[in-house]
């Protein structure tokens, strides 16, 4: 099968290394991999460069068998021939040099001139992380990456490092990665069977199948080629295109509850405190930091843990899990870091970020947050060191991230009844959103009146009285000296009562607050994760619509539908999960809210009495 593309539209080379297309032209692909949204080729002039993978239509027609005669032979891969070497390319090669022009495997990394690849010079070796995008984690100045931390080595450095072409085991073995086999728990997945042509180790239908109408049209690649649903690996999945070994420990189960998909629940529940926050130094005193003490419940193994150690980690798990809302980290803080009340602020926003961690069935369960939460590094830092490189050259990410979903067998979701879900619930997050804004305002403004306006208002109050006291205390009279004790003792009531307000906001709307924030970053992650659901719909409605046009062939168009109910199952258990963590903590919020106002008017109403009483002995 030869690799050829035919032009949708005409394209007007700008830049060294790009070559022009015009509409309906037929074109040789050195590789059907794109890099950046750019494919290699030559056009029917013979000019050899890059185009927007957008602009043309790969062609996915068989080609005839080898003639008998055995035609004349042709370099079977067009990029090992030097730039400027070729003749012009006929709109289709001749009959005998088909069967020649079989594809290869896409290149390992692809490596145009300096001057000729649009984004710039140098080769360019991408990774699924680049191909896929993902978070980037921040560089900010509260945590600096010059320790051991950050050490130079990699895993092919460390003993046992696994070589490319090696998949790891259940048990540490590695197997090579070409074969369809391996050690049990270990399988191989792929989309790609129903968008190819033939399977690759069979042999191609027979020519007369290839004149059909249904083979001719593919589902279109987004043009925009950084949106979430291409840099999630949402797109490459859906239009088949993912493919990697996946274990049974990887496996991410969607299940079916009494309200629909959800997450299988995590079999080992636990909790993790965070104490201890101390104030460390390394390099003689002149790096200074704050570590914190994590103590998770079925391990009862403390372990030390630094900010930038929970940034790295939060990375880590925002760049795996693309439909999934990880929780967002306390923000950072350029100066001031050392300061108590800032300390504090940031200890009660990580407990709030542990507690969402560990009650997500899939997060508590992943690889690098259990390596985060169990691994001394204080003590053994090459295997913590090990971990770390392991979590960072993770396959299972982009696109193969979607191979490790297990939905429901034998379950099929209406797209219409998913579609409305998911539209009433981006109307549900707005308004949230919004409301949580609108409090956080009012509950910050309200603090703020508290710790300074009502403070003063009741010293002033209570100033005033103590004023008449002394006034009283003119008089002179035995009598009356009762009575001037008992106003004094008002006046430094309400002075009680002022101090009383200022320290109120620290107990019931300052957790009122974190809680609103981390749900803040919460309702800030799901548009991205509703993107990529509704990108998967959009390929499904397009697909029907070529069927319906009898341009694809209802199997392909099956396929897609299939890998988009897989996002479409783990979106809607994201949305319930989110739902049940909402009520429990809004719920648990609200009546801890009210018991301390509770107990803060009991506190002012104790002062007033005790005020009261003065009164009774004048």
């Amino acid at each position: 099968m030869a690799l050829r593309a035919r032009a949708l539209y005409d394209f007007r080379s700008e830049n060294p290394g790009e070559i022009s297309l015009r509409e309906h032209e037929v074109l040789s692909l050195c590789s059907e991999q794109d890099i950046e949204g750019w494919l290699e080729g030559i056009n029917s002039r013979g000019d050899r460069g890059l185009f927007p993978a957008s602009y043309v239509q790969v062609i996915r027609t068989p080609e005839p068998g080898p003639p008998a005669d055995g035609g004349p032979g042709v370099p079977a891969r067009y990029a090992n021939v030097p730039p400027g070497g070729f003749e012009p390319l006929p709109a289709a090669p001749p009959a005998a040099f088909q069967p020649l022009l079989q594809p290869q495997a896409p290149p390992s990394s692809f490596q145009p001139s300096g001057a000729g690849f649009p984004y710039g010079g140098g080769a360019l070796q991408p990774s699924p992380q680049q191909l896929y995008g993902g978070y980037q984690a921040s560089q900010g100045s509260d945590d600096d990456w010059d320790d051991e931390w950050d050490d130079s080595s990699t895993v092919a450095d460390e003993p046992g490092a696994l070589g490319s072409g090696a998949y790891p085991d259940l048990d540490g073995s590695s197997s090579a990665g070409g074969g369809g086999g391996g050690a049990p728990g270990r399988y191989r997945l792929s989309t790609r069977s129903d968008l190819s042509l033939g399977s690759r180790g069979g042999s191609a239908p027979p020519p007369h199948q290839a004149s059909g109408a249904k083979s001719s049209a593919t589902v279109s690649r987004n043009l925009n080629r950084f949106s979430t649903f291409v840099k999630s690996g949402g797109e490459a999945f859906v239009l088949g295109e993912a493919s990697g070994f996946v274990k049974d420990g990887d496996k991410l189960c969607v299940v079916l509850g009494p309200y629909g998909p959800e997450w299988q629940e995590n079999p080992y529940p636990f909790q993790c405190t965070i104490d201890d926050p101390t104030k460390q130094t390394k390099f003689k005193g002149m790096k200074s930091y704050i570590s914190y003490k994590l103590v998770p419940t079925h391990t009862q193994v403390p372990v030390h843990r630094r900010y930038k150690h929970f940034d790295w980690l939060y990375a880590r798990l925002a760049e795996k899990f693309p439909v999934i809302s990880v929780p967002h980290l306390p923000e950072k803080q350029a100066t001031g870091r050392f300061e108590e009340d800032f300390i504090s602020k940031r200890r009660k926003g990580l407990i709030w970020w542990m507690n969402h961690m560990a009650s997500h069935p899939v997060l508590a369960q992943c690889d690098v947050f259990q390596h985060f939460l169990t691994c001394p590094s204080s003590t053994d830092e090459k295997a913590w060191k090990q971990g770390k490189r392991k979590a960072e050259k993770d396959e299972m990410v982009g696109a193969n991230f979607f191979l490790t979903l297990s939905t429901p067998p034998a379950a099929a979701l209406d797209l219409q009844e998913v579609e409305s879900k998911i539209d009433g619930f981006k109307c549900f997050t707005k308004k949230m959103d919004d409301s949580a804004l609108q409090l956080n305002h009012t509950a910050n403004e309200f603090a703020r009146k508290q710790v300074t306006g009502f403070k003063k208002e009741y010293q002033k109050v209570g100033q005033s009285f103590r004023g008449l006291s002394q006034a009283f205390e003119l008089d002179q009279q035995a009598f009356s000296v009762g009575l001037n004790q008992a106003i004094a003792f008002t006046g430094d009531a309400y002075d009680a009562i002022g101090e009383l307000f200022a320290e109120q906001p620290r107990q019931d709307l300052d957790p009122v607050m974190d809680l609103l924030a981390l749900y803040q970053g919460h309702l800030a992650n799901f548009p991205d994760i509703i993107h990529v659901q509704k990108g998967a719909l959009t390929k499904v409605k397009e697909s029907r619509r070529h069927v319906e046009e009898g341009k694809m062939e209802v199997q392909k168009a099956d396929g897609i539908q299939d890998r988009c109910n897989t996002i479409s199952f783990a979106t809607l258990a994201e949305i319930h999960h989110f739902h049940q963590i909402r009520v429990r903590d809004f719920k648990s919020q609200m009546q801890h809210f009210l018991q301390q106002q509770i107990i803060f008017f009991q506190k002012v109403t104790q002062k007033l009495e005790e005020a009261l009483h003065k009164y009774d002995s004048v």
